[in-house]
């Protein structure tokens, strides 16, 4: 992984201002046509710690970085430069399972990094405040817009908005089952782990809400016997209140048909 040219720095610096907001290419500079100069968006994300490799999901928006994957929350902020996009990002554990062990040696960590396109990818380069010269660099992948769903609608006291940890279990005897985070915001669900991310919609109003979610592998996932190598469609409805939720589901993995339950909580409000 390479620091961005400095020719490249300089036509970022003219155009990014401009063409920021609108989505709008950078043509004829040393970034290459159909560079992303628009951070916003929804990621899978790859990132390494020394010689450690992890996995997640990211969503970018009005100033907040929030994600995470299978144990861990990761929650933050961005600012854009002329040369690109500085972070700060937070890892906040979700899952006490030991077996998922931080990479940090510790659960709470801080990250600062300096980030710019390379075509539709985001790369990055820091380091964790806890481990100070050991190289930190990731590279975050766009969800292609199209795959993005239509948002459903939230009525009178409906769920908040925010990222949330979930804990999805099946039922009937069967075992397995996922955890992850998911953003829920005005109706729309963005999420996953190290493996999937999530995508949906939802309506909520008065302490009950219902929805789809569309489960599929952003990294090969062949371990795993019942959401490895398939896009799993689960349909669900449950209760809420300002903190949690929960929920009950069908999910269609191939040709079986799965019962299963989730519990969310609220770690960050959008």
């Amino acid at each position: 992984m390479t620091a961005i040219p400095n020719d490249a720095r300089g036509c970022a610096a003219r155009n990014l201002s401009a063409a920021v907001e609108s989505g709008i290419e950078c043509p004829g500079c040393a970034l290459g046509p159909g560079t992303r100069l628009v951070f916003e968006g929804f990621y899978k994300v790859r990132f390494q710690l020394g010689d450690a490799v992890g996995r997640s999901v990211m969503h970018a928006g009005n100033g907040k970085m929030l994600g995470g994957n299978s144990a861990f929350a990761h929650i933050g902020t961005y600012e854009k430069t002329n040369e690109g996009v500085d972070v700060v990002i937070k890892t906040v554990r979700h899952n006490p399972d030991p077996n998922y062990r931080a990479m940090a040696g510790t659960d709470d960590a801080t990250l600062l990094a300096k980030g710019w396109a390379d075509g539709d990818l985001y790369r990055f380069k820091g380091e964790l405040k806890e481990l100070p010269g050991v190289p930190f660099q990731s590279v975050m992948t766009p969800i292609t817009e199209d795959e993005v769903p239509i948002a459903g609608g939230v009525g009178e006291g409906g769920i908040a908005d925010g990222l949330y940890s979930v804990h999805l279990r099946m039922l009937d005897g069967i075992d397995g089952g996922l955890t992850g985070v998911v953003l829920l915001n005005q109706g729309r669900i963005l999420g996953g782990d190290a493996a999937f991310y999530y995508l949906g919609s939802y309506t909520a109003a008065k302490g009950r809400w219902k929805g789809q979610i569309l489960n599929q592998e952003h990294t090969p996932a062949k371990d795993d016997p019942i959401f490895g190598g398939h896009e799993v469609g689960i349909g669900f409805s449950g209760s809420y209140d300002a903190e949690e939720a929960v929920l009950e589901a069908t999910a269609l993995a191939g040709k079986r048909s799965l019962r299963l339950t989730a519990a969310l909580k609220l770690m960050h409000r959008a």
